[in-house]
């Protein structure tokens, strides 16, 4: 699972930084967390092809975060996109699209399938794994998610579908699939015979535009990568508690209660040329953090 960062300033964009949009790459598609402005140019730049496009969750209202979405529609009718779009978010989010979609901002030739969120728990489904989600600490309606990848097959043991006479091709296929084979002799060969132990999959968490909070640790408990706000250092923590943010140094220890295994920060407010402050910050608290950057990828 590789987590690209589209967009990592605060508010709004910065000569350097976008605002907020993260990918997240799994096998057969990807999906989008937030979609602030000129998140189609990073998209492009990142390499990522829209056809593959699945799912779009949205943290919250507030422009930085959702105002690309409407152009994003737009262009996947011009990729001539023929399956739905999934889009999720809180109250609000049905009555944006549809207000664009009646005043002609955009011409989807495809359904959007528009699921507003209103408790905490599991929202979808895909393609191998699961996406839950959570309420934050903002000054407006904001949940934050979790992505689950489903445990994946064992490593396919060559050496021993030789030995019990299963010939390459389709039938390697079928096994790692988990489904049994017969063979021409009529003999059975299980998956269990060929594959090692199932593999864990991955696990992200995103988090932003939030104070800290107890859901937040929940939503992350044990996650390979979390990335979460920082729109300040802990000289300003007052403003960002007033404001509904993180400071840094707050991130870190949402990161240390949740033991995850590493933490991304992201989120800074324009302000600030100069980040590595925010990395020395939280490092104190939890040194398995990391500075995320426009483009910056991520392996969970």
């Amino acid at each position: 699972m590789k987590v690209t960062i589209l967009g990592t300033s605060a508010g709004q964009p910065t000569e350097k930084r976008n605002v907020s949009a993260v990918a997240v790459s799994l096998e057969r598609e990807w999906v989008l967390f937030d979609c602030g402005e000129d998140t189609q140019r990073r998209m492009l730049a990142a390499g990522l092809k829209p056809s593959k496009l699945e799912r779009i969750f949205i943290t919250h209202l507030h422009g930085d975060h959702v105002i690309g979405l409407l152009a994003l529609i737009g262009t996947l009718s011009l990729h001539h996109r023929d399956r739905p779009l999934y889009i999720y978010g809180p109250p609000g989010i049905s009555d944006l699209l549809h207000t664009a979609k009646r005043v002609q901002l955009f011409y989807p030739a495809y359904d959007l399938v528009i699921e507003e969120i209103t408790a905490a728990g599991e929202i979808c489904r895909g393609d191998g794994y699961t996406v839950n989600c959570a309420p934050l600490d903002h000054r407006v309606t904001d949940y934050g998610y979790r992505l689950s990848e489903q445990d994946r097959p064992g490593k396919f043991d060559v050496d021993a579908a030789t030995r019990l006479g299963v010939p390459p091709g389709p039938l390697y296929q079928k096994l790692q699939n988990g489904e049994y084979v017969t063979l021409a002799d009529g003999r059975t060969v299980h998956p269990r015979e060929v594959l090692g132990k199932p593999r864990p999959g991955s696990s992200i968490a995103y988090c932003t535009d939030t104070r800290p909070c107890q859901n937040a640790i929940e939503l992350a408990h044990k996650v390979d990568l979390l990335v979460h706000e920082s729109t300040y250092t802990k000289e300003e923590s007052e403003k960002a508690s007033e404001r509904g943010h993180s400071t840094a140094e707050q991130a870190a220890h949402i990161a240390k209660k949740a033991a995850v295994r590493r933490l991304v920060l992201t989120h800074f407010s324009s302000r600030y040329d100069e980040l590595t402050p925010f990395l020395a910050e939280a490092k104190e608290v939890f040194p398995f953090t990391e500075l995320a950057s426009d483009l910056s990828e991520f392996v969970a």
